[in-house]
């Protein structure tokens, strides 16, 4: 399984430092669902693995996010693609779980429910501790510039991910993923 595993907020859908709150909030990040279905049309499996914590932080209902996520499968699905798993952690950043990012507790999730390791695969993110929950299950770490991405990059050396690759948005990851005989 060649499987890639994305963040939501700022690699997908425009991010909020008012939280995503609503299917009307959520807004795709141009050419985002184009990318998802070129790399599912070329044989990629689709995960995401995202940080929700206004679910306890009460910003929104499950049911609001349970809409927020129909709309982002209607959306990739329209270009050919689909998410195979969606893990969430719902938990607020005093909660002492094991999913919330930086923590791989969410890419564990998606290994368990696809049946497969992430060892080796890509971890597509815009923020540090994307990067590093993917570092932990043994990913590729990728950053996109979208989102808090622009303003990480600075901080990539300092957490010890110099090794990330940078790509100006989900598009230009896919263009260069699809180039490449094998992943790069």
């Amino acid at each position: 399984m060649k499987l890639i595993i994305l963040d939501r907020d700022g690699v997908l859908n425009e991010d909020s430092d008012d939280f995503v709150k609503s299917v009307d909030e959520w807004l795709p990040i141009n050419g985002s669902a184009d990318a998802v279905g070129r790399l599912c049309k070329a044989g990629y499996t689709i995960a995401v693995a995202t940080n929700q914590s206004g679910l306890a932080r009460g910003h929104f209902s499950l049911a609001d996010l349970e809409a927020m996520h129909a709309k982002m499968n209607a959306l990739a699905a329209a270009e050919g693609g689909s998410f195979a798993h969606i893990a969430f952690c719902p938990h607020g950043p005093d909660d002492g779980c094991d999913c919330r990012k930086p923590l791989p507790g969410l890419i564990h999730q998606i290994e368990k429910a696809l049946g497969t390791s992430a060892e080796g695969c890509w971890m597509v993110g815009d923020s540090i501790r994307d990067l590093e929950a993917g570092v932990a299950a043994g990913c590729k770490p990728a950053l996109v510039r979208t989102g808090k991405g622009e303003k990480s990059i600075a901080k990539l050396a300092a957490a010890g991910l110099s090794q990330a690759q940078v790509f100006d948005n989900l598009a230009a990851f896919a263009d260069v993923v699809l180039q490449q005989p094998t992943d790069v």
